[in-house]
């Protein structure tokens, strides 16, 4: 205390230079992002999500879960494998996620069966539908095969809990249009796996079926002609018999 005292009483040159306390700098805003910009970010993150799921699609048909590697899908989806794992946990999640995507698809032509549907129509439909498919997405077909062939290990969760469920709810549609007259008595379980193989058949054996009849369902008349007689296959067999 006594120091400080005598400094008091001693010239300004010589009493002790304390620095000055800085003065408190105003804390910088926080930007929020525009509207336009979040939804430019999400734009692109659903841009690359699809680029590597049809990468993913591709590599996986060809060469199946085990002679995938990440590095290949994200090459050909020209993203690193960093960026990849940002979007999908492992190899396994995107498998997966694929072949989930994939069901969604070649399910879709189930889903819409109706009791209100004349049966005639909604099969026909049924089939148009389910080989422009075979036609346009042959890699989802032959990727859900391979996994079935193989015992569906990361896929048997789906085949019977969601893939069930569909099948037990258009059965209920089969068997009420059979209850009404419209169709023959025949057990529904069993049209719904002869429809799957007969559409299927032309996406998973297309290289057969090129070979044996140099067509494939690309050629306008050759898709026109299978799907004439597919109809005829089948609803010559289910319709109500006198």
């Amino acid at each position: 205390m006594r120091a400080l005292k005598e400094e008091a009483y001693l010239p300004v040159s010589k009493q002790i230079q304390r620095p000055a306390t800085p003065a408190k700098k105003p804390k910088a805003r926080t930007r929020v992002p525009s509207e336009a910009t979040l939804n430019r970010r999400k734009r692109l993150m659903e841009t690359k999500r699809s680029a590597i799921m049809e990468a993913a699609l591709d590599v996986f048909s060809r060469y199946g879960l085990h002679g995938t590697s990440l590095d290949q899908v994200a090459s050909q989806a020209d993203v690193s494998k960093t960026n990849l794992l940002y979007y999908f946990a492992s190899k396994e999640d995107l498998y997966i996620n694929v072949l989930r995507q994939l069901m969604d698809v070649w399910l879709s032509p189930l889903k819409a069966f109706t009791v209100e549907q004349d049966p005639s129509e909604a099969i026909g439909d049924y089939l148009r539908v389910k080989l422009e498919l075979s036609r346009d997405h042959p890699a989802e077909s032959r990727l859900f095969c391979l996994e079935v062939i193989q015992g569906a290990p990361l896929l048997l969760g789906e085949l019977q809990g969601p893939l069930r469920d569909i099948v037990e709810s258009k059965v209920s549609v089969i068997n009420a249009w059979i209850e009404a007259g419209k169709l023959a008595p025949i057990e529904p379980h069993h049209l719904i796996f002869s429809l799957w193989a007969m559409t299927q058949h032309y996406a998973d054996f297309r290289t057969q079926v090129e070979a044996v009849s140099g067509r494939t369902l690309e050629d306008p008349a050759f898709f026109a002609e299978t799907l004439d007689n597919l109809k005829a296959l089948v609803l010559q067999g289910v319709c109500p018999r006198s």
